[in-house]
């Protein structure tokens, strides 16, 4: 009888326009009556039946009762389960998942727990037949990596995927609400976006597909696709194609580079955040609407996630600090910036080199005697790629940007793009295959500029993790590709 109640209320909100955030909970209640652990000391009180399901961690034996504590991968808190001593419990141990049902009371340190009056043991962990990672024992990130398909279970990667996820959910929402369009830019594509020749290249495995779709003077190796084709370095071209129809545009997607680094920064594959916005004709005015975003999507985070960012600064034994979203950020331009890490290049491991940009070292240094976060902006066009707009006023510069933070140097890259056909199809580093490019701007081009931020960087900037192969679920870098 209830459940028809509860059916025809659902139906009742999907054929009308019930509010969602009721019809949501509807939906959940009448999906699962098992109780996520976050949600218990918000959703529960002493005397409700509650139904809850993990795994072990740790275990306890008294005499009379065995106390358990579990986590379903919903916090990095642990709920207790106290259940009768006899032969079937005797037989739990850390690692097993189980279904627990009971009554909620409170504990003596003031926490609630859960009387259990039935427990099913759902599947055994065989902690003792290989498992490489011991309860009790904090591992060595190197270590955790050699598992990847196991690392889920540690407590600080846990939370890591957790902020990862709210992170992206912040991310989103605030783009919406902006009217950003979305767009999903594709991984297989004919550009080298940043002209660097740092690309993948994608053809298929078969020999002989390749041969049954072979075409006159076309290499065999590029029968697929009738030329080359490779893993995306950005999605931004294709941003700006989008924009020219639709307005502001953003786009979260892999993207891939092809360096011979193992640096603690980069990554094989990762995650770009990117955005084209339209009508964009001041360098400072794209600044400011970075750094805007950067403090709302952070704020967001620390309200919805506190708790597991915390516990991801504390495994990194990272500062907490993040003052810099109570301060405006400052601005200097290419040749102030270069000129104070000249002044200072005494101080620096790294050679200073005008015409590559600066290191991490400097950059680092560079945000320190700002005190703040700093965009470094007008960059020498022979420095950055073809798309972005040239100086009017001094050709040999470019409107660009780079955004330096603490910890991560380099955070975000950005620029107006160059708008005028003509002086576009000019540019030496144009590649051939780009003409579409050059007519976007014929046919009803119009200002834009737009940015990309490394997804992960952005989590090791908030979480304080060393090392970015602990900021994504299966890192790829030189010499890894595991699973």
């Amino acid at each position: 009888m209830q459940s028809s109640v509860l059916i025809t209320k659902l139906v009742s909100c999907f054929a009308g326009s019930c509010i969602k955030r009721e019809t949501m909970l509807l939906f959940k209640r009448f999906h699962s009556s098992v109780q996520r652990i976050a949600e218990i000391s918000r959703a529960s009180k002493p005397g409700d039946t509650l139904h809850v399901k993990g795994w072990i961690k740790n275990v306890r034996r008294l005499k009379n009762n065995i106390f358990l504590d579990i986590n379903d991968g919903s916090t990095n808190e642990k709920f207790q389960l106290v259940v009768p001593r006899n032969p079937g419990t005797q037989q739990l141990t850390s690692g097993c998942a189980v279904s627990a049902t009971g009554c909620v009371q409170v504990a003596p340190n003031g926490h609630l727990e859960l009387h259990a009056d039935k427990v099913e043991s759902l599947t055994d962990g065989h902690l003792k037949d290989g498992y490489p990672f011991s309860p009790k024992q904090k591992h060595a990130p190197e270590y955790v990596r050699e598992h990847l398909h196991l690392r889920s279970r540690i407590d600080y990667i846990a939370a890591q995927m957790r902020v990862r996820h709210r992170a992206q959910k912040a991310i989103h929402d605030y783009m919406d609400e902006l009217n950003f369009v979305q767009i999903n830019t594709p991984l297989l594509t004919t550009n080298d976006c940043e002209g660097a020749g740092e690309v993948f290249r994608v053809q298929p495995e078969s020999e002989q597909l390749l041969k049954q779709m072979a075409r006159p003077n076309i290499p065999s190796d590029q029968s697929y696709f009738d030329q080359k084709v490779f893993l995306s370095v950005s999605g931004q071209l294709h941003l700006e194609a989008m924009s020219y129809g639709l307005g502001n545009t953003y786009t979260l997607a892999p993207a891939f580079r092809a360096e011979n680094s193992k640096s603690p920064l980069h990554l094989a594959e990762f995650y770009m955040f990117e955005a084209e916005l339209v009508h964009m004709e001041q360098l400072e005015t794209l600044a400011f609407f970075i750094e805007r975003m950067l403090k709302e999507i952070t704020n967001r985070l620390l309200n919805a996630n506190a708790a597991d960012l915390q516990f991801c600064q504390q495994s990194a034994n990272a500062s907490s600090d993040l003052a810099w979203l109570q301060v405006p950020w400052k601005t200097l331009s290419y040749d102030e910036a270069l000129a104070l890490v000249i002044a200072n290049k005494q101080s620096f491991k790294s050679a200073v080199t005008p015409n590559e940009g600066f290191s991490k070292e400097q950059e680092l240094f560079l945000v320190a005697h700002c005190g703040t976060p700093v965009f470094v902006i007008d960059w020498p066009a022979q420095q950055k790629p073809f798309y972005m707009k040239t100086c009017r006023s001094n050709p040999q510069l470019v409107h660009a940007l780079d955004l330096l933070m603490p910890s991560v140097g380099e955070l975000c890259g950005g620029s107006l793009r160059e708008p005028d056909a003509e002086q576009l199809s000019r540019h030496p580093q144009l590649p051939k295959s780009l003409g579409w490019y050059v007519e976007l701007r014929k046919y009803g081009g119009l200002p834009t500029g737009g940015f990309g931020m490394g997804f992960e960087r952005y989590l090791q900037l908030l979480t304080g993790v060393k090392n970015i192969r602990d900021v994504i679920p299966f890192p790829r870098y030189p010499h890894s590709c595991k699973m």
